[in-house]
């Protein structure tokens, strides 16, 4: 039998102290049929095990998310970022096919970024900062990348 299933306890008093006959859960449908005929007390309880549960974060977070009321659009690349990587693509004499095709992503998430669109990648960012040597994230947007760290 499971934590999850209702179990029936069967016996003549409710034991309070180790006094008194002990009781029996029932399993079976005759057993259960038995102690009625007999006019036995019978009670029914649903355990609600949560041994094996770990409570998250998580649900208490998305419950809250739930509850509010305001809808929280997501961030968008800032319109300095897109003009970083237009004039860089330019500089570089790339279409946004090209640069999408050198970064392995679709052409239109290149125009989403330079369109101020798109919502900001770290991941995408980087890439596109490595094929055309600028800066997109941080302080000093649109200036060439250093060298690579000694």
């Amino acid at each position: 039998m499971s934590e999850w299933e209702p179990s029936t306890v069967i016996g003549r008093k409710v034991r309070i102290g180790g006094g008194g006959p002990r009781q029996q859960v029932a399993r079976t449908q005759g057993q259960i049929n038995e102690a009625r005929r007999s006019g036995m007390v019978l009670s029914v309880d649903k355990k609600y095990g949560t041994t094996n549960s770990k409570s998250s974060p998580e649900g208490q977070r998305l419950t809250k998310v739930d509850r509010e009321t305001d809808i929280v659009k997501p961030k968008k690349i800032d319109v300095s970022v897109g003009k970083a990587i237009q004039k860089g693509r330019q500089d570089k004499n790339l279409t946004q096919k090209d640069l999408a095709t050198k970064i392995n992503e679709k052409p239109t998430i290149v125009n989403d970024y330079e369109s101020g669109r798109g919502i900001p990648n770290q991941q995408i960012l980087g890439k596109m900062e490595r094929a055309l040597g600028i800066k997109l994230r941080g302080k000093n947007i649109g200036e060439p990348l250093g060298g690579p760290k000694k």
